[in-house]
């Protein structure tokens, strides 16, 4: 199990904390959004080649580059749709996923390090694969999973990466929800659920059946994160015993929980840092008001320290390494830049910059991101960001709050491309991890169960009366902007609170929660009751499921209102938009509405997003007086 697929993550967190005396230039709206100049670095397990993304064509394609000599050939040709991420098979294949259309059935590719000899590995329609195992130490398969046989669920197959040839391996008797390999591969862990319980099912080898270990409600947290590397013992994440989720060592024979690990008081803790050449789990990370980190290991803490020296200021990741774990890529960032990518040599010491990802992005010319804290109306404490544009007073600022999507999610402090944005225009914005927010424990998070449109919606509320009570914000230029549940609660708070707003935009967002409920994929079906716990049942909370869905209450929005929707979009379908629009629109106001037909669940692709945001920018200049 060596690296699954490097996502693109291309407008979130990353380097430096400068000074700057004057307002700064008004910067192109595409400079906070256009593809990075390369993104995505990893390496070779031998550590002779580098693959990574690079814009063609308007589209994130794979490139891979000889370390020694410096040469680059671009291996994809992707022109209607962004390669999704990709890893190495082996040191001369890439296996690379792709979706349509944003239709999120993501197909499993693969293609040699010429760019020759593209294949589908699972070339069926309407089907959504993955990968469960690369199967490093084996050159010819790998373990996939897909829905091919049932839409709802996900069966393990192993595939000859040569032939193509399928081989069922863990066929899903209709209630598993995901499943987990050992260090060799194979398939000795599965996940089910019941609808509200979660099942923890462990095999000795994949000869034996399944046992249950642990059933716990989905409200519990019982999580394997990685076998120790003699295969025998587990890493778990359990909140059995606490409100927040701590580190143990798990014995499945006996079905023992063992030793503590790690925890933190404040947050949820469930990441590892690990080393396969030295076979130890070598540290945590977890986050707080930003990462930090605790090590178990003094080779894994020497390495962090080097880096450190190297990029004073700055936050410094490692994101790969090879086999030998000699050469390390190290991605760094802060709340000003996206950052740079660097190859570190451990043998010699030495580092050398790989690629800056936003070489038109300066730093200084960018505004901080500062942790906040306030108390909601009920006490509850709620934590946030805040983001002040550079070089003006802030006092009597347009303001955005921006909800997250999930809403089982957290915001972190790093680059934010639409903070930055906005920032640039003169708008201070507030981000706040409102309530059901995940990371901050089971409390803090079932908090948030049966809230949309209320307790939910009153955090994002409270978080901007007090940027108006301490004097950031200006009271009458207050806008709230947000995707996917950060859409509805724009739409919640235009609905439910429409006094408090200059305007609202929706992305993504949905409006009424009987057809959300109605209308998800397939495979999340096993969820659903859980779903209407967390969110509510439609026939035992019809009540408050109608007191809650904007799209009941449109004849409450007197304020301008922005909606954006990708036609295909699976997650939130775009009936979700069309019946807010219709409905604003039948009470007698005016909806500014984008649909994209080549687009999911958000703009993907870089002219789409450009539509959106220079939309924005017109909608928040209009409404806001903004720069």
């Amino acid at each position: 199990m060596r690296i699954l697929f490097v996502l693109l993550a291309l407008f979130v967190a990353m380097p430096c904390a400068c000074a700057f005396a004057a307002m700064p230039p008004l910067l192109p709206m595409e400079d906070f959004f256009r593809n990075p100049n390369s993104a995505g670095f990893s390496i070779s397990p031998d550590g002779t080649r580098l693959a990574f993304m690079r814009p063609w064509e308007h589209r994130m394609n794979i490139y891979v580059r000889d370390i020694a000599t410096g040469d680059e050939k671009r291996i994809t040709s992707a022109t209607e749709r962004d390669i999704a991420g990709y890893f190495w098979k082996g040191n001369d294949k890439i296996v690379y996923a792709q979706d349509v259309g944003g239709d999120e059935n993501f197909h499993v590719y693969i293609t040699d390090i010429k760019g020759s000899g593209h294949r589908d590995l699972t070339p069926f329609d309407k089907v959504r694969a993955g990968i469960v195992d690369d199967l490093e130490d084996d050159p010819i398969h790998m373990l996939i999973d897909m829905n091919h046989r049932n839409p709802e669920i996900f069966d393990v197959y192993r595939c000859n990466i040569e032939t193509g040839e399928l081989e069922l391996v863990g066929d899903n008797p209709g209630n598993i929800t995901g499943w987990m390999t050992d260090h060799d591969g194979k398939l000795r862990v599965a996940f089910t659920t019941d609808g509200v319980n979660t099942s923890f099912l462990y095999r000795t080898t994949e000869n034996d059946s399944f046992r249950t270990l642990i059933t716990t409600n989905f409200k519990e947290t019982f999580s394997p994160i990685i076998f120790a590397y003699d295969n025998k013992l587990m890493y778990v994440a359990s909140n059995l015993s606490s409100d927040k989720a701590v580190i143990y060592t798990f014995d499945p024979e006996a079905n023992t929980t063992l030793d503590f690990v790690f925890g933190h008081d404040e947050v949820d803790v469930g990441s590892l840092l690990h080393s396969k050449k030295r076979k130890v789990i070598t540290g945590v990370t977890y986050t707080t008001d930003k990462r930090h980190y605790k090590f178990f290991d003094s080779d894994r803490e020497e390495l962090q320290k080097s880096i450190d020296e190297f990029f004073p200021g700055l936050e410094a990741v490692v994101s790969d390494m090879d086999d030998d774990e000699r050469r390390v890529i190290v991605r760094t960032y802060s709340d000003r830049t996206r950052g740079a990518y660097y190859l570190f040599d451990r043998k010699d010491n030495s580092i050398s910059k790989l690629a800056d990802l936003s070489t038109w992005i300066k730093p200084e010319q960018m505004s901080p991101m500062t942790p906040i804290t306030y108390t909601a109306r009920d006490g509850l404490t709620i934590h946030g960001y805040i983001t002040l544009p550079t070089g003006i007073d802030s006092h009597d600022l347009p303001l955005v709050v921006i909800p997250h999507g999930g809403p089982s999610a957290r915001d972190g402090w790093g680059f934010d491309s639409e903070a930055q944005f906005l920032a640039n225009r003169g708008i201070a914005v507030l981000q706040v991890n409102f309530r059901g927010s995940t990371g901050y424990g089971r409390a803090f998070w079932e908090a948030g169960f049966k809230q949309w449109g209320r307790k939910m919606q009153d955090d994002v509320t409270d978080g901007v009366l007090w940027a108006v009570e301490q004097g950031i914000a200006d009271k009458s230029r207050l806008a709230i902007y947000g995707g996917s549940y950060g859409g509805y609660a724009a739409l919640a708070g235009a609905t439910f609170t429409p006094d408090l707003y200059a305007c609202a935009v929706s992305y993504v967002g949905p409006s009424n929660i009987f057809t959300l409920l109605e209308s998800i994929p397939p495979y999340w079906k096993p969820f659903i009751e859980m779903e209407h716990e967390m969110i509510g049942d439609p026939s035992a909370d019809k009540a408050l499921l109608e007191a809650v869905s904007p799209v009941f209450h449109a004849e409450n929005i007197r304020i301008p209102l922005l909606v954006a929707q990708g036609a295909n979009d699976v997650r939130v379908n775009k009936a979700e938009s069309d019946q807010i629009v219709e409905a604003v629109r039948k009470a007698g106001k005016d909806v500014v509405y984008m649909v994209k037909d080549n687009e999911g669940h958000g703009f993907h692709n870089e002219e789409n997003r450009f539509d959106f945001y220079r939309a924005l920018e017109e909608f928040f200049r209009k409404h806001l007086g903004s720069r």
